[in-house]
């Protein structure tokens, strides 16, 4: 590795990722960035393991989801553990396997598999700040051995930088949600409270009720009062 041209282009990506404008945009610029910046890399993708089922957040490079799919299938590989280890259990937060062709007994029926797809070697790092963990960076490369200590280390520092991003993207997605949330029950609220002449408080008690009787979430009730008031215009 070139360290100084790496840390340059960590600084660029950085830029990069605070520009994105959603989460996926986020996700999508990391694996991406994953697979122009780091020697060796053919492919990358971030694996999330949600109740035990493997999902693909994002990819760039055919062999990702097939991969992931495999892992989930099996529920064994190096990418679905840690993933699936957001608490960082032991201290891992890191894998690498340099030659994927050579005996795997951690994960024997992936490495078989595995090497059907074409991949040679593999190394991810877990996606987390303090506060969040959001599943695992894995790199790809199709040729045995492409994968040394530096690499492991680049892995590390460019998920370092792209969970703070992420994480930024995700409190602004919440943000930027709950206001639309807000917006959808005020105007629910004034679509009762001129309908059937009823106080501030009356109309959020009934948009409230049928969210509880239904099992509906409140912003969902909220929108088909809109949806409603829309089809009878």
């Amino acid at each position: 590795m070139e360290w100084r041209e790496f840390a340059e282009a960590m600084a660029e990506l950085a830029r990069k990722l605070l520009a994105q404008d959603s989460v996926q945009g986020t996700l999508d610029e990391i694996a991406a960035s994953a697979v122009q910046l780091v020697e060796g890399c053919d492919a990358a993708g971030i694996l999330a393991v949600r109740k035990g089922r493997a999902v693909t957040l994002s990819s760039c490079g055919d062999v990702v989801e097939a991969s992931d799919r495999l892992q989930g299938e099996l529920a064994e590989g190096p990418c679905f553990d840690l993933a699936a280890r957001a608490d960082g259990e032991n201290g891992e937060r890191v894998f690498r396997i340099a030659d994927i062709t050579k005996p795997q007994p951690g994960w024997p029926r992936f490495a078989e598999a595995a090497r059907d797809l074409g991949i040679g070697s593999m190394t991810g790092v877990l996606l987390y700040t303090h506060e969040q963990d959001f599943g695992a960076l894995n790199l790809y490369s199709r040729r045995p051995g492409a994968f040394d200590k530096d690499i492991e280390t680049a892995g590390w520092m460019l998920a370092s930088h792209a969970a703070v991003a992420l994480a930024d993207a995700r409190t602004i997605d919440q943000l930027e949600d709950a206001m639309k949330t807000r917006h959808a029950i005020g105007e629910a609220m004034g679509i009762l409270m001129e309908r059937h002449k009823l106080s501030e408080d009356d109309a959020f008690s009934v948009l409230r009720r049928i969210s509880q009787q239904h099992n509906i979430k409140l912003r969902d009730v909220a929108q088909r009062v809109r949806a409603d008031r829309a089809g009878q215009a």
